[in-house]
């Protein structure tokens, strides 16, 4: 496992945690190395002291334990500068071109260095089939930025030997999702339009830019979170059974979804999407500041830190039935969560509307914890026949007889494996950018600022109007 960008944030929040996991489950082979890259001029024993100091929080050891010192042992520093061809020279060396050893190179690094490292992998021989390459998003900040990216990466990896990365896509309740489609009579007949109101996936975040607002400002919320994660959640929904779990089975109907969203015309940009931006407000109780104020953010700013928008996929299943989108920053907490309302009832027995709104709903949170409920009516208790809203939970932790592998650790392992499944191909990128690009258009034509909301609620009003048009309603405001 060759990390670049080893000292980077994400190395030290998820990678190396996620991997020290995987070495204490048993999971990683006994030879196996992780080597880790950086500019810096350390030692191994420098990046082990960093490691300790930056990841500690993230890790869970105990550095004095035999577990620790195993995992110690697997991890090499390496000096490396991906503009000085001689220290891919030192990285071949140290690794060696064998084409029966499986190497992984995971790029957690800018986009921009994607194709000067791939070249001087491919130089030293370091493309050969046993390697694997990881990429971080956000690959391209357009379709033609995105497609110049992977075409220059192309020149070097086969596409079967490139992993683009989605972490939802490696939660277990996502997964969990297609077991309940797929493995179970009891849903798969109802999930269709002729069921199925509407759709609602949403992940909100309760922190703000942390540090990254240089970044963020040139990137916003449709880029950061809509094209790449939500859209991957609404294909996991969406998406006709799969001849087969095979990679290529699977993205081939996450593709077909994508193809048949309805593209957005400038008059539906207006109507069916809400953007906004928060401003001051409190969050957990602790005033926060709004986004103009965050560091390296100009005061002018029209980068958007909330969207919600409605999607429509044209094809016979689901044709009628609205998918809310929704993302931002500063919301009340954070939370990831599929929402599936099923329709009402035609006619009430018991009195009162013929079905409460969202009554019959099946709620699939991917965090902070993640857990199934369906909610559905059932008899008040006393006199009479009055109904009310009851559900049943599925909690996924205390129901699993065994350790439940994080997103970041299911995925590295699958890489190790060699299963593409929950990785996104080229022309998945491709068609999820055509899609979202014509709504960044319009806005940048518009020059309309984004919709102003306090930190710490869910959005701009006119989130909610958005949905109240179809007759529905967010989740938290059922």
């Amino acid at each position: 496992m060759v990390l670049f960008g080893g000292t980077g944030d994400l190395a030290m929040r998820k990678l190396l945690p996620a991997l020290f996991q995987a070495h204490v489950a048993g999971s990683l082979h006994p030879q196996g190395r992780i080597v880790a890259l950086g500019r810096r001029d350390w030692r191994t024993e420098d990046y082990l002291a960093q490691v300790q100091a930056e990841s500690g929080p993230h890790l869970k050891a105990d550095f004095s334990s035999p577990q620790w010192a195993g995992f110690a042992a697997r991890l090499t520093y390496l000096k490396l500068d991906a503009s000085q061809a001689a220290d891919f020279d030192a990285l071949a060396a140290l690794l060696g071109t064998t084409a029966s050893r499986v190497t992984v190179c995971y790029l957690a690094t800018a986009p921009s260095l994607f194709e000067p490292i791939c070249t001087q992998l491919a130089r030293v021989g370091l493309n050969h089939p046993g390697v694997r390459v990881v990429l971080e998003k956000p690959l391209g900040h357009d379709v033609e930025s995105s497609e110049s990216i992977n075409a220059a990466v192309a020149r070097s990896f086969a596409e079967s030997q490139l992993y683009r990365i989605d972490h939802y896509l490696g939660k277990e309740s996502v997964q969990n999702l297609m077991a309940i489609r797929f493995g179970n009579v009891l849903f798969e007949p109802l999930w269709r339009r002729e069921w199925v109101d509407n759709v609602q996936i949403t992940i909100a975040e309760d922190i703000g830019v942390e540090g990254r607002g240089e970044f963020y400002d040139k990137t916003g919320a449709l880029r950061d979170m809509v094209q790449n994660h939500l859209l991957q959640l609404l294909c996991m929904v969406a998406m006709e059974p799969p001849a087969s779990l095979q990679a290529d089975a699977i993205r081939d109907e996450k593709l077909k979804v994508l193809k048949a969203l309805r593209p957005f015309a400038e008059a539906d940009v207006a109507a069916k999407t809400v953007r906004g931006q928060y401003r001051a407000g409190a969050v957990d109780g602790k005033p926060v500041i709004g986004y103009l104020q965050e560091a390296d953010i100009a005061a002018d700013s029209r980068t958007e830190t909330f969207v919600a928008l409605k999607a429509e996929i044209i094809n016979w299943r689901w044709a009628g039935v609205p998918f809310f989108l929704r993302t931002g920053k500063r919301m009340p907490e954070r939370l990831a969560e599929i929402v599936i309302s099923f329709r009402a009832v035609p006619l009430s027995l018991f009195g009162g509307p013929a079905g409460l709104q969202g009554a019959n709903r099946l709620v699939i949170r991917l965090q902070p914890e993640e857990s199934i409920s369906l909610h559905f009516l059932s008899k008040e208790p006393g006199d009479g026949m009055r109904l009310h809203p009851t559900q049943l939970d599925l909690d996924v932790e205390a129901t699993a007889r065994k350790r439940r592998a994080d997103a970041y650790e299911r995925l590295l392992l699958d890489v190790i494996r060699g299963e593409l499944g929950l990785f996104m191909r080229r022309d998945e990128l491709d068609a999820a950018w055509r899609w979202v690009e014509p709504i960044l258009e319009c806005w940048r034509r518009s020059g309309e600022a984004p919709k102003p909301y306090t930190a710490g609620t869910w959005g701009p009003a006119a989130s909610s109007a958005l949905l109240s048009r179809d007759g529905a309603a967010w989740h938290e405001e059922i």
